[in-house]
């Protein structure tokens, strides 16, 4: 990790070899959740704050927690399909509040990159960390706007089309990603519950159905790339629940237009600790889907040759009226994050097929695309 280029701490140090190369001892913050009872240095979230755009589009720096996550799915000309994404996290420290020094670590920004190859059957990525520091590192507090060095995640205002930039050492993309409508805000109104207890919870909204035009670089050649994306963006002091292990989530580009967001807060035990999402059908107004309207069941796992975590690659979901099935373009999607935001987690370019009755003997039909996000199956979740 480095402050404005990439370190050479090795995969799978721990992860405070990543924020000594910073000079910094913050990896506890950024482990450990924040309980709604200890949140009290910053904003808390609530259902009475209203979500303003493009104010909203920016950062949130007095919050625990943030994030920027873009998936999607590249074709290029000769048909070939990949699985792509972007995320800038921010973590507020709460330390050096009162020192006037810019270089105090009051934010830290990190950032994930990675690229889903079926030709190669894994996943490449990279990580990057710093503290804000303009003009190496930093993010806008107006608009959507986080960048460390030469990775970037911009909106234009003028058209409302997000511009993401990445070169890492085995494949780089400058992507232009447009989006059809206004973001989509999930729970009530962009407040998101995560646990029993609504002191959990972020401000939550979606840009679904981006269109994707661009480049991807890859062995040295460089070609063009269309695609459909899907942007979250989150923010929060207190998301994850004592009792919460982890979340699997999914954000899906429907083929008829819609779309669809679904999560699960999982006990220790793989049980459902809570749920929510958010469907959305062309011409017809946004789905509210409740804990009970939500049931992921595991299919298929598969066994990560390199940690030995075990991931329930192939889903069913059910939601009112319909029982759907994830399958992954390739079953090892795991990330290893350890020398960013400790920890490593499965974040992986799937297909959607709605399942028929055992009485309809025709395939189950693909209805759409996006990502499925597995976390606390390595480890708990602590944190970012």
């Amino acid at each position: 990790m480095r402050i404005a280029a990439s370190t050479s701490v090795g995969r799978g140090k721990p992860a405070r070899a990543l924020l000594a190369a910073l000079g910094l001892t913050l990896l506890p913050l950024l482990s450990v959740p924040t309980p709604a009872s200890e949140a009290g240095t910053f904003t808390p979230v609530t259902p009475e704050r209203a979500l303003r755009f493009p104010r909203d589009f920016g950062a949130h720096p007095d919050y625990r927690t943030e994030w920027w996550y873009i998936t999607g799915w590249l074709t290029d000309s000769q048909g070939r399909e990949r699985g792509f994404q972007v995320t800038f996290f921010r973590s507020a420290t709460g330390i050096g509040a009162d020192n006037p020094s810019r270089f105090a670590p009051r934010q830290l920004i990190l950032a994930h990159a990675a690229l889903g190859d079926p030709d190669k059957g894994f996943l490449l990525h990279d990580e990057r960390a710093a503290r804000e520091l303009p003009p190496l590192a930093g993010l806008s507090r107006d608009d959507t706007h986080a960048w460390i060095q030469d990775w970037t995640l911009q909106r234009d205002p003028d058209d409302n089309a997000y511009h993401t930039q990445i070169a890492a050492p085995d494949f780089a993309f400058d992507l232009r990603l447009v989006p059809p409508g206004p973001p989509v805000l999930n729970g009530r109104a962009g407040f998101s519950q995560k646990s029993p207890d609504p002191q959990d919870a972020s401000h939550y909204y979606s840009r679904p159905q981006l269109e994707i035009s661009g480049t991807l670089r890859l062995s040295e050649q460089a070609f063009p790339v269309t695609g459909r994306a899907w942007l979250d963006h989150e923010w929060s002091t207190a998301y994850l629940a004592e009792q919460a292990a982890g979340w699997d989530w999914i954000g899906i580009n429907l083929h008829d237009g819609g779309s669809l967001m679904a999560y699960q807060m999982r006990r220790a035990d793989g049980s459902k600790l809570w749920a929510g999402g958010t469907l959305v059908r062309p011409g017809a107004s946004v789905q509210v889907l409740a804990p009970d309207d939500i049931s992921f069941t595991p299919r298929r796992w598969w066994q990560s040759p390199r940690t030995g975590t075990d991931y329930p690659v192939e889903w069913s979901l059910d939601i009112p009226g319909t029982r759907l099935r994830l399958v992954p373009l390739m079953d090892d999607q795991e990330l290893d994050a350890r020398r960013s935001t400790a920890t490593i987690y499965w974040e992986g370019a799937v297909r959607v097929l709605e399942q028929r009755p055992e009485s309809d003997k025709a395939k189950s039909e693909e209805i759409g695309r996006g990502y499925l996000e597995m976390t606390g199956y390595w480890q708990r979740q602590s944190g970012l």
